[in-house]
């Protein structure tokens, strides 16, 4: 290494250094203040392996009785899951400083209470899967392989955390969620049961958006704001809509608003632009569009329109 470049290197790292004293956000220097994001996405790994016992496990360890692996699994997360929490909260209002870890501890508890509950709305899930996509074979392929089933499994576990007033961690999860599987469900958003999301790349729900039970919804599907330009001024009001039970959305539809209610036995056709509230028992879709054709064989511009009543669905398999 010249010397030229090493003094040239010394005073980049002076001006970075000197940059930290701003005291911004991003010039924190503490480290481990904030929960560890590696260590939150390995408790939910660990989490699938108590939701779903004989799928989802350490290849490294031998399990001569998976009872007692799971009593040991549940202690493992428990440890971690709290201390995580008590950095978490450690300087925010839910708790009196120096009570980390007694707080952290009882929403621990509290959380690992409810895993019978998130078990059985996951149940019902995997039915609504199985029953509603004429391609699974079997209910066990839906476990190990089905992105929809996977993050919607995170988010019935980081809606819990959620509710309990945990900072970040449940976010850090969905967003683990959203980074494997390309669905981005918000750990604010309320689902009810027997929830299918079917391919699902590019699904977008929004932190207050509440869904009703035997939801189907498709890839491509955004349930959003109206708009978002209040910025922090919008915070804790209800900016996403209402989708109540026996609902189906298909591919690409836009749902937007807190005051936008889609009504019961609805359904929502491919690509459709909606903004105010459906009545129950409708079904919504986008007038055919003009196609146009061009080839060698045809010599001008030809144009077709479909005019059989399927013709106003985009049904996607």
């Amino acid at each position: 290494m010249g010397r030229q470049f090493e003094n040239r290197l010394q005073k980049l790292e002076k001006l970075v250094i000197e940059d930290y004293g701003k005291e911004r956000v991003i010039d924190r220097l503490i480290p481990f203040s904030q929960p560890d994001g590696q260590v939150i996405e390995d408790i939910t790994s660990k989490l699938f392996r108590v939701i779903f016992p004989g799928y989802f496990y350490d290849r490294s360890l031998r399990i001569y009785n998976l009872k007692n692996s799971i009593s040991n699994l549940i202690e493992d997360i428990a440890y971690h899951l709290s201390s995580q929490i008590a950095v978490a909260v450690k300087g925010s209002s839910v708790c009196p400083e120096g009570g980390e870890t007694e707080y952290a501890q009882g929403v621990t508890v509290e959380f690992l209470s409810r895993l019978p509950e998130i078990r059985e709305l996951v149940d019902t899930d995997l039915t609504a899967a199985f029953d509603g996509d004429p391609a699974a074979l079997s209910r066990e392929e839906i476990i190990i392989s089905y992105p929809g089933l996977y993050a919607t499994t995170v988010n019935r576990i980081a809606h819990v955390l959620y509710q309990l007033g945990v900072p970040l961690i449940p976010r850090i999860m969905t967003e683990y969620a959203h980074n494997r599987t390309g669905i981005d469900i918000h750990p604010g958003a309320s689902i009810g049961k027997f929830f299918f999301i079917d391919h699902g790349t590019g699904l977008v729900i929004g932190e207050t958006t509440v869904i009703g039970d035997n939801v189907k919804i498709y890839q491509g599907v955004t349930i959003g704001a109206l708009s978002t330009r209040g910025g922090q001024r919008l915070h804790g009001q209800k900016r996403h809509p209402t989708i109540e039970d026996n609902v189906t959305i298909y591919a690409g539809a836009s749902i937007l608003g807190g005051e936008t209610v889609i009504g019961h036995d609805s359904i929502i056709g491919s690509n459709a632009f909606i903004t105010r509230s459906v009545e129950p028992g409708t079904r919504v879709s986008v007038k055919n569009q003009e196609l146009q054709f061009k080839g060698a064989h045809h010599g001008a511009e030809e144009k077709r329109e479909e005019t059989s009543p399927a013709a106003a669905w985009c049904w996607i398999i």
